[in-house]
């Protein structure tokens, strides 16, 4: 019984190919439906072979360089997490940086090429295929460095980048390059300038010079705001700022210093940190704003609120200004120095009282340029705005996304009549509130 059973089965198995035929052709529903689930198990199988064979060929997209005094950045955008590996090799310093599972693709290859002439910290880069899988980067250093490096998620037009970060051993002190450039200012002939242009009877006595500190939104990984034609908010308010910087530097009781002089990304935090560092008496952010509609416009003036926004358009772009940080590209395993003391000391009535007034100062004069979105200065929990001892604002300075207003916020004539109008605003402040005398740094610290 039991051979009788199993002789049909031998019988009906696949050994005869004409059986195998019928079955397919003639035969029943299940047998095809199984031979089809095979041949697509098989093509699935090839195809994702070949897919990730493709991902590993070409996985890096994009290859970014941002050179700055304060640090070089080296950004490697790709569809995927990259695993890396980096160290140092000294006699002479270089950086090697091994990146598995990729090869050498168009991207990687042009990486060199983009290697500043004045750049602080990289003298050369080379690009090259270590071992089967394995793509090494080697950076020669101009000097010894610390170097950091870490993976940031996707975001905005981003995908996976891999962020090299290359600092000095020693970081440049703001407050020491600040005292450099007013020992190199040449002295003024007090006595010939009294004579020639004798100071009006109201002028203010001003106990000393007053730092202002001046920020230009955005930079390097992060663009800021894009208008219609192309314009990224990065550059504009860089060259507002730099406009700014030369109006408040040729005032005899103002001195500027900006967070940042070139096409590189500063986290917000630093921000706040390098204002406090040269001790700033006023914190200004340069921005230009964007909207989903294109005929918003106008310009304005923010403050910091400790509570809530004083509007929905203010939470909406307090929101947006606040996620440059994931945009830009911050190493979330650092921690800042003040991070503690800001959060302890954000009991700051004195100095959002200080900063309205500096608003309401400076929207007054911009007010006389351009269109003001808002009449009033509004408030919203602007983390750039968060320096607990240091009046600070943020002027949007027009609405980019606003063809119009795009336009004039890259005419010449027009980021110069902005620059003085916040200039004017501040002078005004600074007439009622005059700058306090500090005391040695020693007695300080």
């Amino acid at each position: 019984m039991a051979r009788a059973g199993r002789r049909p089965d031998h019988a009906a198995g696949p050994r005869d190919p004409s059986a195998l035929r019928r079955g397919i052709t003639h035969g029943s529903a299940g047998g095809a439906l199984e031979a089809r689930r095979s041949l697509a198990g098989n093509c699935l199988v090839a195809l994702a072979f070949f897919l990730i064979a493709a991902g590993a060929q070409a996985q890096i997209v994009s290859t970014r360089i941002w050179p700055a005094k304060e640090y070089t950045r080296v950004t490697l955008e790709s569809k995927a997490e990259i695993k890396f590996t980096l160290f140092a090799v000294k006699n002479p310093e270089r950086l090697v940086l091994d990146l598995e599972g990729v090869e050498l693709g168009p991207a990687l290859a042009e990486l060199d090429g983009k290697v500043a002439t004045g750049d602080p910290y990289i003298d050369k880069l080379r690009v090259g295929r270590n071992r089967p899988g394995v793509v090494r980067l080697v950076l020669d250093l101009k000097a010894e460095v610390k170097p950091q490096v870490f993976a940031l998620k996707p975001i905005a037009e981003y995908g996976h980048r891999l962020v090299l970060d290359i600092y000095p051993v020693v970081p440049p002190d703001p407050l020491a390059a600040l005292i450099e450039a007013d020992g190199k200012a040449p002295k003024r002939d007090d006595r010939a300038e009294k004579e020639a242009a004798p100071p009006p009877p109201d002028k203010p006595k001003v106990a000393r010079m007053a730092t202002i500190v001046i920020d230009a939104g955005h930079g390097g990984e992060d663009p800021g705001a894009r208008g219609r034609h192309g314009s990224r908010e990065k550059d504009v308010t860089l060259t507002i700022a730099k406009r700014l910087k030369l109006l408040v530097d040729a005032e005899p009781e103002m001195r500027a210093v900006l967070t940042r002089d070139a096409d590189f990304y500063v986290p917000l935090q630093t921000r706040v940190d390098k204002a406090r560092r040269v001790k700033a008496d006023l914190f200004v952010s340069v921005h230009a704003d964007a909207f989903i509609k294109a005929n918003a416009r106008g310009s304005s003036v923010f403050a910091l609120s400790e509570r809530r926004a004083t509007s929905e358009a203010a939470r909406w772009l307090a929101k947006k200004e606040n996620e440059a940080d994931l945009i830009g590209g911050v190493n979330i395993d650092v921690k800042d120095r003040y991070l503690a003391q800001t959060l302890l000391d954000l009991s700051q009535t004195a100095t959002i009282d200080h900063s309205l007034r500096l608003g309401n100062a400076v929207l007054g004069e911009i007010g006389q340029v351009n269109t003001l979105h808002k009449a009033q200065v509004e408030q919203a929990s602007f983390a750039v705005l968060k320096s607990p001892d240091v009046p600070s604002i943020l002027v949007e300075t027009a609405f980019i996304s606003n063809p119009e207003e795009e336009k004039r916020l890259n005419d010449d004539a027009y980021q110069d009549q902005l620059a003085r109008a916040i200039l004017a605003g501040i002078k005004h402040y600074l007439a009622k509130n005059p700058p306090r005398p500090q005391l040695p740094l020693a007695l300080t610290n």
